[in-house]
């Protein structure tokens, strides 16, 4: 779960997926609760955790953003949370949530460098997480 001092490691994975949802200012729209909820109930990293849990996790990464200085701390918790394997995790859940909607503006954007740096991962791997999602959501027009 989330608190102020340490996630877990499905937690800072769910935290990850709501930082690129909540990065425009929107709010998280349904079709990236929907992605989300699909990706904690198909993956097997989210073995275990329930739809319930991804609404506390959720909820309390939300209230964590609202936080003065909550972003670089929730980059951090993030980054602590999760062994090196599981970075590469984050960040392609990340992609996942942004691709589930069609319109991204700037905001989506630095959200998912500030992502990739918070995550230290090399370029080679970020860009073939972001081809990898492109391809899986081709549209034909």
């Amino acid at each position: 779960m989330l608190s102020r001092t340490s996630l877990d490691p499905q937690s800072a994975l769910v935290c990850t997926m709501v930082l690129v949802a909540a990065a425009e200012s929107g709010g998280i729209s349904d079709r990236e609760i929907g992605v989300m909820a699909t990706l904690v109930q198909t993956l097997p990293i989210f073995e275990g955790f329930s739809t319930d849990a991804l609404r506390d996790a959720a909820d309390a990464a939300v209230n964590l953003l609202r936080d003065e200085n909550g972003l670089p701390r929730a980059g951090q918790l993030i980054r602590e949370a999760l062994e090196t394997r599981l970075r590469e995790t984050a960040y392609t859940l990340a992609c996942e949530v942004v691709a589930a909607e069609t319109d991204h503006g700037q905001a989506i954007l630095h959200m998912l460098a500030f992502i990739s740096a918070e995550l230290r991962l090399d370029r080679l791997v970020i860009a073939a997480i972001e081809r990898g999602t492109r391809a899986r959501y081709q549209r034909l027009v």
